[in-house]
């Protein structure tokens, strides 16, 4: 009974806090802050950007697979279910499910063969399919897509209330979603499939001669992640209700990667900590325009130079580079 209560202590307690102050983020926000609806739209868009890294995470943080063209599977979310529910007539919750899976077979199509690319050659890759995604959205065949002009996704309609339109209703349904998405993460990383994850990123060679098929598991990354980020976009058009390829450019891959390695690859609380630490520095710095780029890039400097492990894992870090210098001793 004690050793229950000193690990609910040390390891729930602040985690329960945490998703409780998270629930009650929309009524705080109403009651306390200035311009309430303001920051729970922000609140909406932090947990859209969570589902989107949390599924970068699966490919880089526990697979080691770098992507710097997470933006293509972004737009394939929000423009599939924003064109299926338009053009074919779908429930907007079918025409989702049903981008989501495309992305994740392009994406099985994307790395098959980019399966054996390494570091920068994979990077580049997937950067030119960022490229080709924001193309086809550019110059898409008769416009279907808007093109520059943009598109207007229908909004999100159940039971007869309109969740685009009403930010805290929607917070919650995004929020029930997240916690969906991270509990189904928590299964995976923990299960075989997770374990060959791991096993690819720690070494590579190591693993295929233990018997892990390298190419299979690559790819079942990269759909996982292509799936759960293809969702945050359609999730993110549906509530914006207004979509145009200038907004998955290359600099929302950059993004998803800048919150990912700031609050630390492979955990559970690393990509969630990153996105809200960057949005929050992002909406502060929304005057600054171009030049957030810039803060983007020497963010990233900091990160690798100072905290290669994120945030997150800054104690563990410590304690590790401490230990090495006691053996060096």
């Amino acid at each position: 009974m004690t050793f229950v209560k000193k690990r609910l202590g040390k390891f729930w307690l602040p985690q329960i806090i945490i998703v409780v102050l998270a629930v009650l983020f929309p009524l705080i926000a109403n009651g306390v802050l200035p311009s309430p609806t303001y920051f729970v739209q922000i609140g909406c868009f932090v947990l859209i950007y969570c589902i989107a890294v949390s599924g970068l995470d699966i490919l880089y943080g526990y697979c080691g697979q770098i992507s710097m063209g997470h933006a293509g599977f972004f737009a394939i979310g929000a423009y599939g279910s924003a064109l299926l529910t338009d053009y074919v007539g779908m429930h907007v919750l079918v025409s989702t499910v049903i981008a989501c899976i495309a992305a994740a077979l392009i994406s099985v199509l994307v790395s098959f063969p980019a399966a054996k690319l390494k570091f920068h050659f994979l990077s580049l890759a997937t950067i030119a399919f960022g490229e080709i995604i924001y193309t086809l959205l550019s110059a898409s065949p008769n416009e279907i897509t808007g093109n520059f002009r943009g598109y207007h996704p229908a909004k999100i309609i159940l039971f007869g209330k309109d969740f685009s339109s009403d930010y805290t209703a929607y917070f919650y349904l995004v929020f029930v979603i997240l916690a969906v998405v991270l509990i189904l993460k928590t299964c995976l990383v923990h299960s075989k499939t997770g374990r060959a994850f791991v096993a690819i990123r720690e070494n590579v060679t190591a693993a295929g001669g233990m018997g892990i098929n390298v190419r299979r598991y690559k790819v079942t990354a990269f759909a996982v992640s292509a799936f759960l980020v293809a969702l945050s976009g359609a999730l993110y058009g549906h509530f914006v209700n207004y979509i145009s390829p200038g907004i998955f450019m290359y600099d929302q891959s950059v993004l998803f990667m800048t919150m990912l390695l700031f609050g630390g690859a492979g955990s559970f609380w690393g990509p969630l900590t990153g996105v809200v630490i960057v949005q929050i520095i992002k909406e502060l710095l929304r005057e600054a325009g171009n030049f957030q780029q810039l803060f983007y890039g020497v963010l990233l400097l900091i990160v690798i130079l100072f905290m290669p492990n994120g945030i997150v894992n800054l104690r563990f870090s410590r304690k590790k580079n401490k230990e090495k210098k006691g053996e060096v001793k």
